[in-house]
């Protein structure tokens, strides 16, 4: 099994650029699984279900997150996904109170 890993896609800049590249790359390179992170994804800061169902159709199989996860509100409509994967001190049920306001 072939494993792409894609780190932070920053922006729809960076998701425009993946969505160029990782079919082109999947095919190349015959690969099975893709993973790629999208906690900056949202103008460099946190994710929304639209732009993780865009990360979805590029054939993205899972989202991982990190210390931006709760910066969109958004997120609690989707976090529960089996396709996002959760960054591991934030265990299912544990909510993060936002220290900022974005």
């Amino acid at each position: 099994m072939k494993i792409l890993a894609i780190g932070d896609i920053v922006g729809e800049s960076g998701l425009k650029k993946a969505r160029e590249e990782v079919p082109i790359i999947k095919k190349e390179e015959s690969i099975d699984f893709i993973i790629m992170n999208g906690e900056n994804v949202a103008g460099g800061m946190g994710i929304t279900l639209p732009l993780f169902k865009k990360m979805l159709e590029i054939g993205v199989n899972v989202v991982t997150m990190g210390n931006h996860t709760w910066a969109k509100k958004d997120i609690f409509t989707f976090i529960d996904n089996p396709q996002i994967i959760r960054p591991a001190n934030y265990p299912k049920g544990v909510l993060r109170k936002r220290l900022w306001n974005i």
